[in-house]
This record gives structure tokens, C-alpha cells and sequence, in this order.
């Protein structure tokens, strides 16, 4: 694997830290593969490239300081950056230009990480797409609200980019696009200096093009000594195969796809069994809206009274209208059913190491007028347990369909340890790009 755009955050931690590549090097092969695809792609809001190329032009006179170092990444623009505009998807804020960075933009800078640019998001990481156009078919969506974030990981843009997740924004656009995607435990990274849309939900998540890569990330962004990923026996693993209430709303492809590798887990060792949802699980949708609705309406009160013109009918009459018709009992008691479903997903998952379901109903939809549907998402956000999407299918028109693997709240590395087994086991690979 030559071309350094290509490589992996640990392929490229080996090669930097051997002195094999310069930081300078690896900027230069990112932004010649943003050169050449990105008229197609359309991933990036601001590409700072000038910015970029001094970053690592000064690191490449220090010796490595861990395994991001001199690595490019992307940031969803939600997320605050000091130097360069930062618009949250609305001509509100066009030329919008903070004064800090934020938390999560400065620990990966911290940990000598080089900021790329901005990724494209839809409006106030909603549901209005921008520009982007998925790097596998570009008639497609790449999926919302963090679109630019996974087509530029797709696209070997960058090896690595941040977006966020209020019900599906991260794990959606992962399946879609084909890479990994994460949703780390609600709480884990800090959202300073990140738009506000719902703070009962809102999660930075990222996006890879491998499991090991996720979790060198989520050390940096929870600011913890770097130590590798531990992978279990595939013996060891308790799996849980959860069609859950909305099995239905899947392809039948994606259940055929997902019954089968749950199968070839169980042929290689794995415990495997079928899970039965909790009682009143299928009830978690509504209870995210009502909440999400409450709190995302009150959080833009500035906007939707000062620029409503400015916003898309579909924001202001969708989500803002039924939080603003939404009474504070309603939203009281959404928050309660969700404490108890969290205390009934916590013992239910006393059984298990890891469950299996669809990160989509399918492939991504075609055209560029919607980003799909949360789905299989939203009950994992508003249980604020950790989540992954792997790029572990194609569907019937060659597309990407991701494989979700959901966890335990706070217990986020033994996820991903399970991942990397998981992964392995079905011959899931590195991504290497379109």
C-alpha cells in the first residue's frame, strides 16, 4: 500500500513514526486525492489546505508523539474551529468564524492531528441535505446528517473525521458510504464547542476505515495513554442477534445478510442467539421525538425567530412544530420511560458481549433530495450506549450495507474489542476506498 491517502491511522502511525513518511507527505497525498475527486464528492464545506500543509510542515521537525501524529482529519461543520469558518449547514451563518476551537477539534490537535477542513453537514445537522454525494453510486445519498464526514473517509480523503449523532447521523451515513462509523457512549467526548441540537442525544462520533483506528481515536478524544485495542476469542463472545420491533422496516436482502452472519459467528464458535426486545422497546422511537422535538425547538429559538426565511420549511414545520406543541408533562415522562428502558437494557444485556442488527434498512436511497431513515439507530442513541457500523455487506446494486454492532453504556473498548473479532470472523476488511 503505497499511496499514504490509502493507509489506515495505524498504517500511517507505523510509517510516520519509522520516519518511512513525513507529515508533510501525507497531507500533500490527501489533499491531491481531495483534488482529484472531490468535484465529484462534494464532502467539504472549507478545505483549509494552506493551514494544513504549515501544520505539518512544522511537525515533520519534531520526532512522533503517538499514534495520530501528523495524521489529516476532517470535522463535520456543527463543530466549532478558531481557524477556519464554521457555518452549521445555514446561510445564517455563512463567513461564520468562531474564536476557539472545539474540545474535541483541540485534544485531536493535541494529540498532533492536522486538521483537513470542514465536512460537508445538512442543515443544523438535520434533516435538509447539502451538497455531498455518496463517493459508491453519486446519484446516491450519503446518508445525513454527517454526509461530508463519510464520503471524505470513503473517498480517502482523510483516514479520519469527525461527525456527531442526535438519532442516526453517524451510523447511518457509515452504512451508506461503506466505513466504519461510531457512536461512543453518550457523555464520553465532550461537546464544547459543538452546536447544541438536542443535549439529551447530542454524541461526537467519527468516522474510519478500520475497527483498531476507531478506538485510537476514542483515546484521544476521551484523552487516555494509547493502548491497543484487546481482541477476545471468538469463542468467548456472547452475540445477540436483535431484530428488534422494526425488523420489518428492513430489505429482506439486509435480513438475509445479517441472519447469515450471525450464522457463520455460530459456525466459527461464537455464542449466538436471538434476542427478545424489551418490554415497551418499541415505544423508545416516540419517546426520542418528544424529546428531541422539545429541546432542538427552545436550542434555535434565535434562529427560527430572528431567520426563520432562512430555514427550510421542513425544519421549521417538522421538528420545531412538534416540539413547540409538546408540553413539558409529555417531555417530562419521555425522559422517565427512557431512565427505565436504560435499566432494562442494562440487565437484558447481562446475557450478552455484543448485539447484531442492521445499521439501515438497506442500500442508500437513491436520489439527492433525502438522507434516509434512522431507523435502526435511534433506540441506540437515546439508550446512550455505544454503537458501531461496519461495512460488513453489498446489497443488490453493489452498494454498501453496514453491519451494527451495539454494546454496553460506558464499556466502549470491550465493543470494539468484540468488533475486531466480529469483523475477522466474517472476513470484513479495511477500507481502501472507492
Amino acid at each position: 500500500m503505497h499511496d499514504p491517502a490509502r493507509r489506515t491511522i495505524t498504517e500511517l502511525a507505523a510509517a510516520l513514526g519509522s520516519g518511512e513518511l513525513k507529515p508533510s507527505e501525507v497531507i500533500d497525498a490527501c489533499l491531491a486525492q481531495a483534488d482529484a475527486c472531490e468535484s465529484d464528492v462534494r464532502a467539504w464545506a472549507h478545505l483549509g489546505a494552506d493551514n494544513a500543509r504549515m501544520a505539518a510542515r512544522l511537525l515533520d521537525q519534531i520526532s512522533s508523539t503517538g499514534p495520530l501524529y501528523g495524521v489529516p482529519f476532517g470535522i463535520k461543520d456543527i463543530i466549532e474551529t478558531s481557524d477556519m469558518p464554521t457555518g452549521y449547514g445555514t446561510p445564517i451563518y455563512h463567513h461564520h468564524q468562531p474564536a476557539r476551537d472545539a474540545a474535541c477539534v483541540a485534544l485531536l490537535r493535541e494529540a498532533s492531528g492536522v486538521c483537513l477542513g470542514k465536512t460537508v453537514t445538512t442543515e443544523l445537522a438535520h434533516f435538509h441535505p447539502g451538497k455531498t454525494r455518496n463517493p459508491h453510486g453519486l446519484t446516491h445519498t450519503p446518508g445525513g446528517s454527517s454526509s461530508g464526514s463519510a464520503a471524505a473517509v470513503a473517498a480517502c480523503m482523510v483516514p479520519v473525521a469527525l461527525g456527531t449523532q442526535t438519532t442516526g447521523s453517524v451510523l447511518r451515513p457509515a452504512s451508506y458510504c461503506g466505513v466504519y462509523g461510531f457512536k461512543p457512549s453518550f457523555g464520553d467526548v465532550s461537546r464544547s464547542g459543538v452546536m447544541e441540537c438536542v443535549s439529551s442525544f447530542d454524541t461526537v462520533g467519527w468516522f474510519t476505515r478500520s475497527v483498531a483506528d476507531v478506538e485510537i481515536v476514542r483515546q484521544a478524544l476521551v484523552r487516555i495513554p494509547f493502548v491497543p485495542l484487546q481482541k477476545p476469542a471468538t469463542t468467548s463472545l456472547r452475540v445477540g442477534l436483535f431484530r428488534g420491533p422494526d425488523w420489518a422496516e428492513a430489505e429482506d436482502y439486509t435480513k438475509e445478510l445479517l441472519e447469515g452472519a450471525a450464522s457463520k459467528l455460530a459456525k466459527a464458535g461464537a455464542n449466538v442467539s436471538d434476542v427478545a426486545s424489551p418490554d415497551g422497546f418499541g415505544d423508545i422511537a416516540t419517546h426520542h421525538r418528544t424529546i428531541a422535538g422539545y429541546e432542538f425547538a427552545r436550542a434555535i429559538t434565535w434562529e427560527r425567530t430572528q431567520r426563520a426565511p432562512l430555514l427550510s420549511p421542513k425544519l421549521v414545520d417538522g421538528r420545531c412544530a412538534d416540539g413547540l406543541a409538546s408540553t413539558y408533562e409529555q417531555y417530562a415522562e419521555a425522559q422517565s420511560a427512557l431512565v427505565r428502558q436504560r435499566a432494562q437494557y442494562a440487565q437484558m444485556m447481562e446475557a450478552y458481549d455484543v448485539l447484531l442488527t442492521p445499521s439501515a434498512p438497506g442500500e442508500a436511497w437513491s436520489g439527492l433530495g433525502a438522507t434516509g431513515v434512522p431507523t435502526f439507530n435511534t433506540a441506540w442513541t437515546a439508550l446512550h450506549v455505544p454503537a458501531l457500523s461496519a461495512p460488513a455487506f453489498s446489497g443488490p446494486s453493489g452498494m454498501p450495507v453496514g453491519l451494527q454492532l451495539v454494546g454496553k453504556f460506558r464499556q466502549d473498548a470491550a465493543l470494539l474489542g468484540a468488533a475486531e473479532t466480529v469483523c475477522a470472523a466474517l472476513d470484513v476488511e479495511i477500507v481502501r476506498g472507492v
